[in-house]
């Protein structure tokens, strides 16, 4: 699970991202202001930070000079509610990986951290959804803990939602997913085959699946 320092001094805005993040996955630390995000990173330690520019003792531009100096592997994104090409250029001379523009979208939030963390070479080893575990290093998946056998071709389906958790997948996307691994063409009834394979052996219920859910005319989707 990635570790994010947020240094945010409104506290409804940080509440709100951390229980954004915390869906997605991550593991989220708080920090209202420069002395504390200073201090959070002397005693923990992050995959990546989250920095206001506006914090009430301070600013995000100090705490990312530490981080550079101190920490110059550990990514950082700005959030800032000025746009202005000072404010990033400023920001991105430092050594931010990335800046976002208040307001955003949570979901292209949760997008360019992932991106980041995937170009600093960081990448999510294990994902958990309800009580399956997916352990993509070893190629294992376990339900309770007991090992699920998969065959290539639903261990990919499973890949596929994973990777895209809280988006839908259209059938056509999803038929791509499989091509690839098969090297042959897979027809639309193949999929469904497949889909319901993989929902009876991770016990989703096929009449009001939760895991891998129907998203009528349009796909299917994973929730986040």
């Amino acid at each position: 699970m990635f570790k994010i320092l947020l240094a945010e001094d409104d506290k409804s805005i940080q509440k709100n991202l951390s229980c954004l993040l915390a869906k997605e996955g991550f593991s989220v630390i708080g920090a209202s202001g420069q002395k504390e995000a200073l201090e959070k990173l002397e005693s923990e330690q992050f995959d990546l930070a989250l920095l206001d520019l506006a914090l009430a003792d301070g600013s995000g531009y100090a705490v990312c000079s530490a981080i550079k100096k101190r920490l110059p592997d550990l990514p950082v994104i700005f959030l800032t509610a000025s746009d202005d090409e000072i404010s990033v250029v400023t920001g991105l001379d430092m050594g931010a990986d990335d800046y976002i523009t208040k307001p955003f979208r949570p979901m292209e939030l949760v997008s360019r951290i992932k991106s980041v963390l995937r170009r600093s070479g960081k990448t999510q080893s294990v994902f958990e959804i309800r009580d399956i575990k997916i352990d993509t290093v070893k190629g294992k998946v376990y339900k309770n803990e007991t090992e699920l056998f998969l065959s290539a071709l639903e261990y990919r389906l499973l890949l596929a939602f994973i990777n895209n958790r809280g988006v839908i997948l259209t059938r056509e996307k999803l038929l791509n997913e499989i091509w690839d691994l098969a090297g042959e063409y897979v027809n639309d009834n193949t999929l469904t085959v497949y889909i319901k394979r993989l929902r009876e052996k991770l016990g989703d219920d096929a009449k009001n699946p939760e895991i891998i859910k129907t998203v009528r005319g349009l796909g299917y989707r994973m929730d986040a």
